[in-house]
C-alpha cells in the first residue's frame, strides 16, 4: 500500500506557522510541527473515524492538557450523521489518559479524577446520570475498590467495593442519623434476558453486624424512603 502525504502551510492569529498534514487516510493534523513532521505542542488532530483531539502533543502523542471527542460516522445512524461516543478533558502522557481528567460516557454518566495509563486510578467520583446515584472514593486498574456509594438522598453505604459493587466490610449511614454495621458478599447468578441470552449478575447480600441478613433490594427500599 502507498499513503500519499499533503502539506499545507498558513499564518494563524496568534502569529505561529501553523502546519496542515494529510495522511491520505482521512486523518488530518493542524498545528506545529517540528523535525520529520513529528506533532510537537499544541495542536488539532482529526481522525478518518471522527475522533477529534484538540491539546497538547509531544513527539506524535498526545501528551499534557487536552480534549478528545469520541464520535463515529455513519456507522450506525442515518443520513451519515455524526454519533456522540463521549468525551475526555485532562492530562495525557505517552498517548494515554494519565492524571487528573473528566471522561463524559455516552449515555451522560460522568467520571471526575485521576487515571493512570488509561485507567481510573486513585481519588475519582463516577456519577450515574439516570439514576443520580455515585461512587466516591479510590479506583485501582479502572475499579472502584473502597469508598462511598452516595444515593441521591443522601444516605450512603461507606466501605470495601469489588468489580464497582459493595464487598465486604463496611456500614450504611442514614440521614436521619442511623448507622448500620455489616459486611456485603456477592454471589453471581446466570439469568436470561429479554433477547434469550444468558448473561451472570452479581447478587448483593447484606450481613447485619447484628445477625439480620437482607437482600440489596431491601436495604436500598429502606434508604429510599429514609428509614
Amino acid at each position: 500500500f502507498f499513503f500519499f502525504f499533503f502539506f499545507f502551510f498558513f499564518q494563524a492569529e496568534d502569529g505561529i506557522r501553523d502546519f496542515c498534514l494529510s495522511r491520505g487516510l482521512g486523518d488530518v493534523y493542524k498545528r506545529q510541527v517540528h523535525g520529520e513532521g513529528v506533532r510537537e505542542g499544541r495542536g488539532k488532530y482529526v481522525y478518518a473515524s471522527g475522533w477529534e483531539y484538540d491539546g497538547e502533543f509531544l513527539a506524535n502523542q498526545k501528551h499534557g492538557i487536552g480534549r478528545l471527542t469520541y464520535r463515529t460516522k455513519g456507522a450506525n445512524t442515518e443520513d451519515n450523521k455524526e454519533e456522540y461516543r463521549g468525551e475526555y478533558y485532562g492530562y495525557w502522557e505517552n498517548g494515554k489518559k494519565h492524571g487528573e481528567g473528566l471522561f463524559t460516557y455516552p449515555n451522560g454518566d460522568t467520571y471526575s479524577g485521576w487515571w493512570k495509563y488509561g485507567k481510573r486510578e486513585g481519588k475519582g467520583t463516577y456519577t450515574f446520570a439516570e439514576t443520580g446515584m455515585k461512587l466516591v472514593g479510590m479506583w485501582q486498574n479502572g475499579e472502584f475498590t473502597q469508598g462511598r456509594w452516595v444515593i441521591p438522598n443522601g444516605n450512603y453505604f461507606e466501605g470495601e467495593f469489588a468489580k464497582n459493587q459493595p464487598n465486604g466490610q463496611g456500614r450504611w449511614v442514614f440521614q436521619n442519623g442511623n448507622v448500620t454495621q455489616g459486611n456485603y458478599t456477592q454471589a453471581e447468578e446466570e439469568r436470561e434476558t429479554p433477547e434469550g441470552d444468558r448473561k451472570m449478575e452479581v447478587k448483593l447480600t447484606w450481613n447485619s453486624a447484628g445477625g439480620i441478613v437482607e437482600s440489596s433490594e431491601h436495604v436500598n427500599t429502606c434508604e429510599a424512603l429514609n428509614y
